[in-house]
């Protein structure tokens, strides 16, 4: 008989299940978390840009555009003399923007004899397979509005060639431009000049009024959290959203962050980005969605193959003047 006053090693259940011939299985041992916790990832895409759904398998997506010109100007032109016999003529010039699609296609594969084992354990990898395709086209779509794909040629709402960039003012010569070192009201003159900069450049339309930044999420978290003074109750983005020149305008502004301004300006430095989000001035089409185009079973490697394709535009800009970045925040 063992002397079970002398200290040993603790008996563990694996132990137990050895030593009872196996009655106890240590997969039974386990307490199983029903829940499958997917890869972490930031999507912002949707709430940054207009995406019209629609069009089918076009190569080009194509937008219309005038101009109006006439002898003279619309200064000087139309003012008639006594007894003028002509009078200056109207001219439209119509242009066309061509812009580039791509189709989007992966493949799902789940083999036979995986597709029986999960059957035991309650849960469908068809499904879990289809919510990574949907992930995959979520990010494919998030990189191709900020920055495009390099590799076809485009551009994104970040890096638009057209698009005017500068830096924010420095604070006093050869000093910093980051907000962190600037007080609350130098960070909102870099805001409306920004705003007033963009508007400007669309002749102060009152359609143009910019209505949307985004900056990366450390200067965005910054304003959020930081008191315009230290007795305020007031943080930095309170008083930006209530002083800024689109809403003194009377129209509304957001302000945003994503990851993809985070060293997306000249040299690596950060980025705001002012522009109008609205489908008149840019969108992004989704010609033919995310469709399950054809499933078949394949004996050679015995799985079944399902093939997932859509139709997507690029980031189209139709007045790159209403643009505009501010590098150095």
């Amino acid at each position: 008989m063992p002397d079970f006053r002398t200290p040993s090693a603790p008996v563990t259940m694996q132990d137990a299940a050895s030593a009872s011939g196996g009655a106890f299985l240590i997969s039974e041992l386990e307490k199983r978390d029903t829940k499958i916790r997917e890869p972490l990832t930031s999507l912002t895409y949707a709430r940054d840009i207009p995406i019209t759904v629609g069009g089918g398998w076009v190569e080009n997506v194509s937008a219309m555009n005038i101009t109006y010109a006439m002898a003279g100007s619309s200064v000087s032109g139309p003012v008639m003399a006594p007894g003028a016999n002509g009078v200056p003529i109207v001219q439209a010039n119509l242009g066309k923007d061509v812009f580039k699609t791509h189709m989007f296609g992966v493949g799902l594969r789940v083999s036979f004899a995986d597709m029986m084992r999960s059957n035991f354990i309650g849960r469908s990898l068809d499904d879990m397979l289809t919510k990574g395709i949907r992930m995959t086209y979520d990010k494919h779509l998030d990189v191709s509005t900020y920055k495009g794909l390099a590799d076809f040629g485009t551009t994104g709402l970040l890096n638009d060639p057209n698009a005017v960039a500068s830096n924010v003012a420095a604070i006093g010569s050869g000093s910093s431009a980051a907000w962190s070192a600037k007080t609350p009201q130098q960070i909102l003159d870099d805001v409306n000049k920004a705003l007033t900069d963009a508007w400007e450049a669309a002749e102060y339309d009152t359609s143009a009024v910019p209505n949307h930044i985004i900056m990366p999420y450390e200067q965005y978290n910054y304003i959020l959290t930081t008191k315009v003074t230290e007795l305020a109750t007031e943080t930095i983005l309170d008083f930006l959203m209530k002083n800024n020149v689109a809403s003194k305008n009377g129209g509304s502004l957001t302000i945003a962050p994503t990851r993809w301004c985070k060293g997306a300006g000249v040299g690596g430095t950060d980025r705001m980005t002012v522009y109008i989000n609205d489908e008149r001035f840019l969108k992004m089409e989704e010609l033919v969605s995310l469709t399950r185009a054809m499933t078949q079973p394949n004996a050679a490697n015995l799985c079944y193959d399902t093939g997932y394709v859509a139709n997507l535009s690029q980031v189209e800009v139709f007045y790159p003047q209403t643009i505009r970045y501010y590098d150095g925040i």
